[in-house]
């Protein structure tokens, strides 16, 4: 597993989710993963207007190509709630991202791949959430 000491914080930019900050009570079974499809909207993201969590979805820019970039999902505050997907059950279509760029993954295969132990409940002050260490990304 990856030390928290050793990492380097990202900055969360805005456009960011503005939502509560007392959600996350315990580890979800899934999380919002971001793919390659993301075009962050042009600036202006869907998606991250359906996340109830605060500062969880934030947009990173692309230093090669300014002013565009993409969204990101801080692992550590995401629910799971698949409210910034574009589908619901049984593939039935919904509101958020409209280029499938998003995927639900289980908690137990992110964290396998990444060699990264997601902590239950945000282990950093709601005051530090402006940054995010990148193994959560």
């Amino acid at each position: 597993m990856i030390a928290l000491e050793e990492t380097v914080d990202l900055p969360k930019m805005e456009p960011m989710s503005h939502g509560r900050t007392d959600l996350r009570k315990r580890k979800p079974k899934q999380l919002a993963v971001i793919n390659v499809n993301c075009t962050g909207c042009s600036g202006s993201p869907v998606c991250v207007a359906y996340c109830p969590v605060e500062a969880c979805m934030f947009w990173i820019p692309d230093e090669d190509n300014p002013p565009f970039g993409r969204i990101e999902v801080d692992k550590s505050t995401c629910i799971g709630c698949a409210k910034c997907t574009s589908k619901g059950p049984d593939g039935t279509f919904l509101d958020g991202c409209p280029w499938d760029a998003i995927e639900m993954v289980s908690i137990e295969e992110w964290e396998g791949e990444r060699g990264v132990d997601l902590p239950a409940v945000p282990n950093r002050p709601v005051s530090a959430w402006t940054s995010v260490p990148r193994e959560y990304v």
